[in-house]
């Protein structure tokens, strides 16, 4: 099927037909966050799972505690006939040429939790395997946390190469072991999960978040404010805000603090987010859109990521860091 024009559908439970997994053989490469959680849901699903780790992979002794089988990326490749790949986007393309490429079959799935190395045509896969996503819209720990509570997470899912001609309805079985069909999926392309995933991460719930809170802080901090108090109201609250944001929408977030803050909000929330931020915004789309964001991650990556590794450092001693620490140790509750 194609990509193209695809309308976003949601699934439920029973939409799913599990039958569909039965006598599959899933390779689960990677017990990361997300690895660990597919890897224990499938499995008490009753799907047969192997963990396909690299030698030495510190990993390997904890997927052995939760009784499965490991063993190296190339033999969890060959057994398999659905091989999950579950490892960070910039080792993706090196470990599926070497390990994984060699040993697909007409007929194999190929899973992906992420769209970006698929979009961005880092990996090709051959069109006689089906190519399919499920994305948890969650950390892996509450994938799993849902799963056994009985409850599960949303997740997104999408078809890039229905080889099979049954690619949906495989990809909605493999949801529905995560337990992701208890809560809803819904489908979309690889494309669009990629670029809305970059996006989200880098202008809004990270990139944009941090960058507010920093600012907010030091504008504080500037005007002679005790930088404690600064971090209290710039940092430490958000998490109530935004788990009300999260638990009930921006209305019923807004409907649970005072009238000051709720009116504050209408007046200058959008001074703060004006149309220089938002002409950012669309640039920012227009780089993850185009692949310019892509190919720049991609060699940082490959040139051993000592630009990535430099703002990593300069970020840990910003002056939120150290008052942070120093509350947050008489947080018991954190």
């Amino acid at each position: 099927m194609s990509e193209e024009g695809l309308k976003a559908t949601f699934f439920e439970e029973h939409d799913a037909d599990p039958d569909l997994l039965q006598g599959r053989r899933v390779a689960i490469i990677g017990f990361g966050s997300q690895g660990h959680a597919h890897a224990l849901n499938l499995r008490d699903s009753g799907v047969q799972v192997m963990v396909g780790l690299y030698e030495g992979s510190k990993s390997a002794e904890h997927a052995r505690s939760e009784g499965l089988e490991v063993t190296s990326v190339a033999a969890a490749s060959e057994w398999a006939d659905t091989i999950a790949i579950l490892i960070p986007d910039t080792v993706q393309t090196e470990v599926y040429h070497a390990e994984i490429e060699p040993y697909l079959k007409d007929g194999d799935a190929l899973l992906f939790a992420h769209g970006f190395n698929v979009h961005y045509d880092e990996i090709k896969p051959p069109e006689t395997v089906d190519t399919i996503l499920v994305a948890p819209k969650s950390p892996g720990k509450k994938v799993r946390e849902q799963y056994q509570d009985g409850r599960g997470v949303p997740a997104l899912i999408g078809v890039h190469h229905d080889a099979s001609g049954k690619a949906l309805e495989f990809t909605l079985a493999y949801a529905n072991a995560l337990g992701c069909t208890r809560a809803g999926v819904l489908q979309t392309t690889f494309a669009d999960e990629t670029e809305t995933d970059l996006f989200g991460e880098q202008a809004v719930l990270c990139g944009g978040l941090s960058e507010l809170v920093k600012a907010g802080f030091e504008t504080l901090v500037d005007a002679g404010y005790d930088p404690e108090l600064a971090y209290f109201e710039c940092l430490h609250e958000m998490k109530l805000i935004v788990d009300l944001a999260y638990a009930r929408g921006l209305s019923g977030m807004r409907a649970e603090v005072s009238d000051t803050a709720e009116y504050g909000d209408y007046v200058s929330g959008n001074r703060v987010i004006g149309e220089a931020v938002r002409s950012e915004m669309q640039e920012i789309l227009k780089d993850v859109q185009s692949g310019a964001f892509a190919r720049q991650w991609i060699a940082e990556a490959k040139t051993g990521g000592k630009n990535f590794e430099r703002k990593r450092e300069e970020e840990k001693h910003h002056g939120i860091e150290s008052v942070g620490v120093k509350l947050r140790s008489r947080m018991s509750w954190v």
